[in-house]
């Protein structure tokens, strides 16, 4: 469904942040893109749905093909209405709108009213801790609620593809795995793709069908989820284990030395 092929994104016409990366989301599927900060996952989604411009960032190189059309310089609007919804890092609600406003514009859109009420429908049966608070102030909601907020705002315009931007960011460990539960609903109720892009590589991996790892800017290994999970690299870097399967502090981990191969 979504193909990146060797894309690299230049940020200012000098910065390189992506050097050639190349990713597939296959109809259906959950892919994962993981990686440390500064990888440059959030480009990838930038890139993908048209958001580089505001941010002074250009694709040099490569393609962005979606359901075989080339969208490398589509608007963002445009990408939106063939079928790609975005949740940003950070959540991005609008804070000063309430929750029902907050979806409504997620269906903008969409012109055939029947079907955004049917979405918003859809959006309050997934989340219905919203339900008593559709007239509620997004900015007051708590972090996991409006998580789902941000998540049901991309949902209103019924995509054939979601990306979520590290969902799972500064959440509790029992709301990241409410978060984990909604993304494989949305995926096997409504057959939605999803691109996964986190840091939490044992949420990300337990529910994803493939996975990327970058570093400083390209893929350094690929694989299915419980291949990447018994690699030593993987396990040490992202995981926090030793060769022994102990766990280590994140103060012994983040001096671990990339392997000479992911880097090449």
């Amino acid at each position: 469904m979504l193909d990146v092929a060797n894309l690299e994104v230049v940020y200012n016409d000098v910065v390189l942040v992506l050097r050639g990366i190349s990713l597939q989301v296959p109809d259906g599927k959950i892919v994962a893109l993981l990686g440390a900060n500064g990888a440059g996952k959030t480009t990838v989604s930038r890139a993908v749905t048209g958001l580089l411009d505001i941010h002074e960032g250009d694709i040099t190189k490569g393609s962005v093909t979606f359901n075989g059309v080339d969208q490398t310089k589509s608007k963002a609007a445009a990408i939106v209405k063939s079928g790609i919804s975005l949740v940003m890092e950070g959540r991005r609600i609008f804070a000063e709108l309430n929750v029902d406003e907050n979806l409504a514009t997620g269906g903008y859109t969409n012109q055939d009213k029947k079907k955004v009420a049917a979405q918003y429908d859809k959006v309050m049966e997934l989340f219905p801790s919203l339900t008593s608070r559709r007239k509620d102030i997004a900015g007051y909601l708590s972090g996991g609620e409006q998580q789902m907020l941000a998540i049901g705002r991309a949902l209103m315009s019924d995509p054939k593809l979601i990306i979520l931007d590290e969902p799972s960011l500064g959440l509790a460990p029992l709301l990241v795995q409410l978060v984990r539960d909604i993304i494989v609903d949305i995926n096997k109720e409504s057959g939605t793709s999803i691109l996964l892009i986190e840091q939490n590589a044992n949420m990300a991996l337990s529910i994803s069908d493939f996975a990327y790892i970058m570093e400083t800017g390209k893929v350094v290994m690929d694989g299915e989820p419980k291949k990447l999970l018994q690699n030593e690299d993987v396990q040490e870097f992202y995981l926090g284990l030793h060769a022994e399967g102990e766990r280590k502090s994140f103060r012994d981990v983040k001096h671990y030395k990339r392997r000479k191969r992911w880097l090449s």
